[in-house]
């Protein structure tokens, strides 16, 4: 396919997930299954076109004076892209599967591209029924936190302590240009290329040998900083595929006992092989029969830490799912808060007196994040707030520069403050 082919094609499938509200990865499969024309490589173009397009939906619709998807993605030519009128309407020729020629109204919009007059949700390319949530949590940083959140992700693994190192993983991948991550003891980083997209890191061969796994440094560091230690008694209550499982399994070193469970049950599906590729020996999979069944019945009270990674709205991941910004409802934000309460309450039973509960999200909006902690602290008056310098001063490093992103309980990362995305960490203890 021509680049100007290329364009029709993420024009198409740009109608297709707006019109029918449905995810980005869904319509770009059924266009490909559709069009088997298309190689590999056309694919993985298209769905950056995709992605990029979305990722500034607001500021692109703002500019161009319309919100149809040509316009989006003429937009993000401009924006992202970085190509000039005259680039765009060469590709745009009206010829050979390309999109139709540019109007004069699209020509000047293109060379002006104004966003002075934009409301602030529009520069931030922040849905307008969140920014109220959104710019309490970073104030007069908000715009510049939206706009870090609207850009390309990298990659980043996490060394699996149980099997390798970091300095040997980063020979062992040289090839592929890594970086040792700036927080993270156990982060590589492998920065986007110019098609968007990092290497293809599960085909290399420390993957199937349980040297790494792909994680985020933000949900590295909130792991790290849970307190998780050898000898613990320690619980995944919100496991699913077993990310964080297998980063607490690499912190305690295989000592104490560690139980991962989720609500679920299809979520645990990959953990149990992920367990074995990890080399994990001290982690048990419980899963429960039911959606009423609790599966960790039997150790109710007993553990040292309960790590609870929440359900919630992912505001913090849309540099990685572009897509689910312009597909949250408030009443999604409703339900996650009440899923939120529900798992607190839960792990309050769990932990033992003087255990910790760790209270995760993968959000950067206060509702979800000291607003739940919050909500836990006054119906739980047995509980109360781990001093963040208490959270920081683990023995794995020198955090506290973290300190300066704390909020009342906790800690905010994110893409604009520290390169990750945004995860809220906050710890309760439960009194003796």
């Amino acid at each position: 396919m021509t680049p100007a082919a290329r364009i029709s094609a993420a024009i198409e499938v740009l109608d297709d997930i707006i019109a029918r509200r449905r995810p980005a990865a869904d319509a770009l499969k059924d266009w490909g299954l559709s069009r088997r024309f298309a190689g590999s490589k056309d694919r993985a173009a298209i769905a950056t076109l995709v992605y990029d397009a979305l990722r500034r939906k607001s500021s692109s619709a703002f500019a161009m004076g319309d919100e149809s998807p040509r316009a989006l993605v003429l937009g993000m030519l401009a924006s992202v892209r970085g190509l000039e009128m005259e680039e765009i309407a060469e590709l745009c020729s009206g010829e050979n599967h390309a999109p139709a020629r540019l109007s004069e109204q699209e020509a000047r919009n293109l060379i002006t591209f104004d966003l002075d007059a934009a409301p602030d949700w529009v520069s931030a390319d922040v849905p307008e029924w969140l920014w109220p949530s959104f710019s309490a949590s970073f104030d007069t940083e908000a715009i510049t936190e939206g706009q870090a959140l609207a850009g390309r992700a990298p990659v980043d693994i996490r060394v699996n302590r149980l099997k390798s190192s970091r300095d040997k993983l980063l020979d062992d991948l040289a090839h592929l240009a890594p970086e040792p991550g700036a927080w993270s003891p156990d982060a590589i980083r492998f920065l986007p290329g110019p098609d968007g997209r990092g290497p293809s890191l599960q085909t290399e061969p420390g993957f199937f040998d349980g040297a790494f796994e792909i994680q985020d440094e933000g949900s590295q560091l909130v792991a790290l900083l849970s307190g998780a230690e050898p000898g613990q008694t320690v619980i995944d209550l919100c496991a699913g595929a077993g990310g964080k499982t297998l980063a607490l399994a690499a912190l305690m070193r295989n000592e104490g006992r560690l139980f991962a469970t989720d609500l679920d049950s299809r979520r645990l599906a990959p953990l149990h092989d992920r367990l074995a590729r990890s080399g994990a020996a001290n982690a048990e999979v419980r899963v429960p029969k039911n959606r009423g069944h609790e599966a960790l019945a039997d150790i109710m009270g007993q553990a040292d830490l309960v790590l609870v990674d929440a359900p919630c709205t992912g505001s913090g991941t849309w540099r990685r799912n572009p897509d689910a910004k312009w597909r949250v409802r408030p009443g999604a934000l409703a339900e996650r808060i009440k899923d939120q309460a529900e798992v607190l309450a839960r792990a309050a039973k769990l932990a033992r007196p003087g255990g910790r509960i760790a209270y995760i999200t993968c959000s950067v909006l206060p509702e979800e994040n000291d607003g739940a902690v919050e909500t836990f602290l006054g119906k739980h008056p047995g509980f109360a707030p781990v001093p963040l310098a208490e959270v920081l001063a683990t023995g794995e490093g020198d955090f506290r520069l973290l300190a300066r992103f704390a909020t009342r309980f906790g800690l905010q990362l994110s893409p604009n403050r520290m390169g990750t995305d945004g995860f809220y960490l906050a710890c309760v203890r439960r009194g003796d």
